[in-house]
């Protein structure tokens, strides 16, 4: 019964963390317009693709969970 007390304790953590970016990153200047951000304009139509962003945030949050599987053991 405390292992799942602990899971759910560690996903209430990553869903707050995450709420937390998403909340906050309206407010990052940079995240969103980083260089290697994909932007293709043409008359009718804009394609975005946050390429740089995206491998930037899975490195943060890959660090984040190399960390609590340290401290899970």
């Amino acid at each position: 019964m405390q292992q799942i007390g602990k899971l759910l304790v560690v996903a209430g953590l990553v869903l707050l963390a995450i709420g937390l970016v998403l909340y906050i990153t309206g407010k990052i200047p940079f995240l969103g317009k980083l260089p290697g951000d994909l932007v293709i304009k043409r008359r009718n139509f804009t394609f975005y693709f946050p390429l740089t962003t995206c491998l930037l945030i899975s490195g943060i949050l890959s660090l984040i969970f190399f960390i609590l599987s340290k401290l899970h053991k």
